[in-house]
């Protein structure tokens, strides 16, 4: 009788897809899928900690297990960005906590989990495509480069034929994934390319590098913009999408590949953060609220069916209400179509943790979510009206 696993997958669509290979690798050692916690012999955790809440889910799941919920036998498997935070933030003070708070569990670095398998999709239509994992950029809240460790592209090659194989199998929307899909390519193409020379794509095509600057200097070269028309221009590929961007990276080059293929969504998601510049500077994101405008502006202009999703964090250490009203204003500037308003909190390691006092109290970050939310709603609802 075969054994059997459960997998149960917390936080973002990156995860999920994460969750897929996971999914695969047990396939491939005979083990049934189940989603019943009773009749698991093997649970795996894949885990998200961009915000407490999300953290202790994870707890509370495991501690439901304990008490009842599975076998006693069961094998319970942590992996995920809980435990990449573990293995690298600095302080080990991660590491401690996980280790008291999740006993006689097996942590399981998600880097051990390769691509050897093809992904077990669940049915449907969309495939989720991971293109990198990992970020270098620090944003100052954010806890993803520990979690996620170092920014690192897949090979271009491997990327098309998984994104071949989905559409044979009959996915015809395919999400490219990454914690900054903008920079794919910018690890291995750091040390080996400069300004204006060519790169060669595995088909023997020969193309320039795009090479994205930040204040007047060189930031990265980046193959993105050449990945996502190569993956536009596979036939029965209806739709292709993508996440995550920074605004930073998004080149006039981007632009244009989009402008240039129909398949490729008109709904870009585009985290904001902030409206305020004090702000953004505080997080350590790399571009100020007229920058970011006038980014819509360009890309709107290129793409006029386009709409705009984007993240927002309320109650950043030091954010008064002149800043807060700084964000609603960049909203309703934008409407964007939808927002994942998020309220701070700190996470270990992270600059603003170890620098800014958590000062604006839990009663004022949820007012300043309910608002924000309520005017990125209503305005929403407005132009879907419109649109009508």
């Amino acid at each position: 009788m075969s054994k059997k696993y459960l997998i149960r997958t917390f936080g973002c669509q990156q995860n999920i897809a994460d969750s897929e290979r996971i999914a695969a690798s047990y396939e491939a050692r005979d083990f049934e899928s189940t989603e019943i916690v009773a009749e698991a012999d093997v649970i795996v955790i894949n885990t998200c900690m961009v915000r407490d809440q999300a953290e202790e889910k994870v707890y509370g799941f495991v501690r439901n297990i304990r008490a009842g919920e599975g076998k006693s036998d069961v094998e319970i498997i942590i992996t995920g960005c809980l435990v990449g935070a573990a293995m690298r933030e600095p302080s080990g003070k991660m590491k401690k906590k996980i280790v008291k708070r999740l006993p006689d569990t097996t942590l399981l670095p998600l880097e051990e989990v390769g691509f050897e398998q093809r992904p077990q999709r669940a049915g449907g239509k969309l495939a989720s495509v991971v293109i990198a994992n990992g970020c270098g950029n620090y944003c100052s809240y954010c806890i993803v480069p520990y979690a996620r460790g170092k920014e690192s592209s897949r090979p271009f090659a491997d990327i098309l034929d998984e994104v071949r194989e989905a559409i044979h199998e009959g996915h015809d929307e395919i999400l490219l994934l990454g914690q900054n899909v903008n920079s794919y390519g910018a690890d291995f193409l750091t040390d080996h390319i400069r300004e204006g020379e060519s790169y060669i794509l595995p088909d023997g095509k020969e193309v320039i590098p795009v090479m994205v600057k930040h204040l007047g200097k060189q930031r990265i070269p980046t193959l993105f913009p050449h990945l996502l028309e190569a993956i536009a221009m596979i036939p029965g590929a209806r739709n292709v999408s993508f996440l995550s961007s920074n605004p930073w990276d998004f080149s006039d080059e981007l632009i244009a590949t989009i402008a240039r293929h129909e398949n490729i969504d008109r709904m870009l998601h585009l985290p904001v953060q902030s409206g305020s510049d004090r702000i953004l500077s505080s997080m350590n994101r790399w571009y100020t609220r007229d920058e970011y405008l006038a980014l819509i502006d360009r890309i709107r202009l290129a793409v006029p069916d386009v709409r705009f999703t984007t993240d927002i964090i309320v109650g950043f250490p030091g954010e008064t209400v002149e800043d807060f009203g700084q964000t609603i204003d960049i909203a309703k500037q934008v409407k964007f179509h939808k927002a994942y308003v998020a309220r701070y909190s700190p996470r270990p390691g992270t600059l603003s943790a170890k620098t800014l006092p958590d000062d604006v109290s839990r009663e004022e970050k949820v007012r300043r979510y309910r608002e924000l939310d309520r005017v990125i709603l209503t305005l929403a609802g407005r132009e879907y009206l419109l649109g009508e």
